[in-house]
């Protein structure tokens, strides 16, 4: 099988690519408008990019109508955010913050998430995530134009919130601990407790 991409609907071209590109971790990313209305949103295309300085990006596509998404608007106007991970005891929390609200509510009020005070920046972190990254915004990229195309934002990472409990013996985070989840194609998700190990080769 051969796709061109060139001939494939936007829909579709979305549809093949989160069920082949696997597993994609997920950026629960918080923000909060000018007025102080908080909003929590997740994104699947999620991923640190560099340690140098160090920065993350997600990538919140447009609306089926091609207007920018609420987590897009808020770091317009305040440009900090959170970016939470989401363990598998939270998963269900996250999925519900999917849902379309209004501009103006918020989804920590919605759907009884409770949220922590972030210590750089304004909108706050959500409490029981084992991993917490403050961002202040480097840029966004636009790609595209109309429906699903893309806001690429980039953030530079201020502080982590990582919670002792998930620490192994050598003081670094076990992802059989964090329990992270993952999304695959569909309703399909992951989580990072099944692992293997295998030595890189040197290469000096």
């Amino acid at each position: 099988m051969i796709l061109d991409f060139a001939s494939l609907p936007a829909r579709d071209a979305y549809q093949w690519m989160t069920n082949t590109i696997l597993p994609r971790p997920i950026a629960w990313v918080s923000t909060i408008s000018p007025d102080g209305v908080t909003n929590l949103a997740p994104f699947s295309f999620f991923q640190g990019i560099t340690a140098n300085p160090p920065t993350l990006m997600f990538v919140p596509v447009n609306n089926r109508e091609g207007g920018k998404k609420d987590t897009v608007r808020n770091i317009e106007l305040v440009p900090e955010f959170v970016v939470n991970l989401v363990p598998y005891s939270l998963a269900a929390a996250m999925n519900e913050t999917s849902a379309l609200l209004p501009y103006g509510e918020s989804e920590f009020v919605a759907f009884g998430i409770s949220a922590a005070p972030s210590a750089k920046v304004r909108p706050p972190r959500v409490a029981a995530a084992p991993v917490a990254f403050e961002c202040a915004l480097d840029q966004i990229v636009r790609i595209g134009a109309g429906p699903l195309a893309a806001n690429v934002v980039f953030g530079r990472i201020l502080v982590v919130h990582v919670d002792d409990a998930v620490l192994g013996a050598d003081g670094q985070p076990d992802a059989r601990k964090l329990d992270l989840v993952g999304r695959l194609g569909g309703e399909d998700y992951t989580t990072t407790r099944d692992t293997f190990s295998m030595v890189r080769p040197d290469r000096r």
